[in-house]
């Protein structure tokens, strides 16, 4: 095993440390189910990734595998298998790519983001929505399914094809359209929990007499531009699985892929419109907050001008003159206080009249 030479505290001596060895984990670690199709249903057995295209070729039908966060090893040795292109192998390992659509010769790939709404209270500054990445590799006798992130499993999906054999029958293409009305409908819920966030955000801002965070709502707007970020830029890859002729794609299969457009679409015009109202709950939260600082500088102000009044005339009687007004008579003191308090008793009631207290 190699060795690499490091510095070691004393003159003219070296310390000698192990390099640390790449270990590779297997392929099957980052499997979460593969499975073999023919005609609509799914062969008994389990299958490792090269049996499962091998059956699948022998038999006419179609492989199914998914991965979650593959390493670079894995994503190789599965690459190997089904032939896959190396430039679309290096985005399904290191994720954080755009929704787009690519073809290399007979296999589409296709990259969509996954969103996730985590529960908060309303005026907490935290993250609101958790967004992931899948990549679905489609060809005629497989589909590969890499997700990275917790959120957005698949298994729901496989299990609901399974029950109905006859849009499996259609081929890869069925699993592909059921992936992206799976994850077209959790943007769908995540907008739905969001827009409830907004609706209660509005009700407080414009409920007389609260006080407003402003900090919350530049919350929730950034995480509705994240949101947009997620969301909006799956169109393009959409609208051509649904009018690019050329693309490997059953016509039977465009028709449900349009109904998918067509939700997205309304999800990314609900996202549009939560920008421009927080843009403007933002304007409305600071005008409340500019009339509220108003208002006690309006109070404040009042208070010091009452208070001006005992405090100008004690300091005039406390410059010390010997001839003064009053102040070698025994009523002078409380006649004093009573002119103070007549004055301040009637800059209160003229305040309170102009609703300034």
């Amino acid at each position: 095993m190699p060795s690499i030479p490091l510095p070691f505290h004393g003159p003219g001596r070296t310390r000698r440390a192990t390099a640390v060895p790449h270990i590779r984990v297997p392929t099957a670690r980052a499997v979460v189910d593969c499975a073999v199709y023919v005609d609509g249903r799914r062969l008994p057995g389990r299958y490792t990734h090269e049996k499962a295209l091998a059956a699948a070729r022998e038999r006419g039908g179609f492989v199914w595998l998914g991965l979650h966060d593959p390493d670079a090893d894995q994503m190789g040795e599965v690459a190997e298998t089904f032939g896959l292109h190396a430039l679309a192998v290096e985005d399904a390992v290191q994720a954080h790519q755009r929704p787009k659509l690519e073809r290399y010769d007979d296999t589409l790939v296709m990259v969509m983001r996954t969103v996730a709404y985590r529960e908060h209270e309303l005026h907490t500054i935290s993250e609101i929505v958790e967004t992931g990445e899948l990549l679905i590799f489609t060809a005629p006798d497989f589909v590969i399914a890499v997700r990275h992130g917790e959120h957005s499993p698949l298994a729901a999906v496989r299990r609901g094809l399974e029950e109905d054999p006859g849009r499996l029958r259609l081929g890869t293409g069925s699993v592909l359209h059921a992936i992206a009305d799976h994850v077209v409908d959790s943007y769908i819920d995540v907008v739905q929990a969001v827009e409830f966030d907004i609706d209660a955000m509005e009700e407080e801002v414009f409920t007389p007499r609260t006080r407003i965070t402003v900090e919350a709502i530049y919350q929730l707007k950034r995480e509705v531009v994240e949101l947009r970020r997620a969301v909006n830029p799956l169109a393009l890859p959409l609208q051509l699985l649904v009018h690019k002729e050329e693309l490997p794609i059953d016509a039977e299969i465009r028709r449900y892929l349009r109904d998918v457009a067509d939700h997205h679409t309304g999800v990314a015009e609900r996202i549009t419109d939560f920008d421009d109202s927080l843009s403007a709950l933002i304007s409305a939260a600071l005008t409340k907050i500019t009339v509220q600082q108003n208002t006690d500088m309006r109070k404040i102000s009042a208070w010091v001008a009452i208070a001006a009044v005992p405090t100008m005339i004690a300091g005039i009687y406390g410059m010390n003159f010997e001839h003064m007004p009053e102040l070698k008579t025994g009523w002078g003191y409380p006649v004093v206080l009573v002119v103070i308090l007549a004055i301040c008793l009637t800059l209160l009631a003229l305040f309170r009249r102009n609703d300034w207290l």
